[in-house]
């Protein structure tokens, strides 16, 4: 009997093995690819993190609002599935929430005399989010990038080999110009 994924039928000889052509190693793969996973999935992970980070009133206010905002923005990109607006605006929470993780973490860790057991469960699943966010910054980009999002990290330096001064266009012809050039007048006709 042929599992879930397999495209054998119950006329097949053998038992199918499924295609892992996408995997390492596999036809056409330079490299392992992020797994699919849902911007629901995303959201749900990161918000029981933060609801766990936030359990023991260790870290303030502004940890909570700032991580629970953000995830607000990204139940708005589940709900309308076309918005770049929503994702790009996920993602960018997501990268401003990491650099306000850190300052959080940082500045409120406890000394190891105040460190009970709760307060040490509740700093690490904050740490833990921590760590996972720039993963979901990776796949949050690459839904953003299915979405149809053009947005290239352009820092502003332009490559060696495009020289701009010798620019032709070619979708107009080449028309002489109308009045003659200054450097042939004062040649003396033949």
């Amino acid at each position: 009997m042929p599992f879930l994924g397999s495209s054998a039928t119950l006329n097949s000889p053998g038992p199918a093995l499924p295609n892992v052509s996408g995997l390492v190693g596999g036809p056409g793969a330079a490299a392992m690819e992020l797994p699919a996973v849902s911007l629901k999935a995303i959201i749900l992970v990161h918000w029981l993190l933060t609801v766990w980070g936030c359990m023991n009133y260790m870290l303030p206010l502004s940890y909570a609002w700032g991580n629970f905002s953000v995830l607000a923005v990204g139940i708005w990109a589940i709900v309308q599935r076309d918005s770049l607006d929503a994702i790009m605006m996920f993602l960018t929470g997501l990268l401003l929430t990491v650099l306000t993780d850190i300052i959080h973490i940082s500045i409120f860790y406890p000394s190891h005399d105040f460190l009970s057991d709760a307060k040490r469960f509740s700093i690490g699943m904050a740490i833990f989010s921590l760590l996972l966010k720039p993963v979901s910054c990776c796949l949050v980009y690459r839904m953003y990038r299915e979405r149809g999002g053009e947005y290239t990290f352009n820092i502003g330096v332009t490559s060696a080999g495009q020289d701009r001064s010798t620019y032709e266009p070619i979708d107009q012809p080449d028309v002489p110009p109308q009045w003659p050039s200054s450097s042939k007048a004062g040649q003396p006709p033949y």
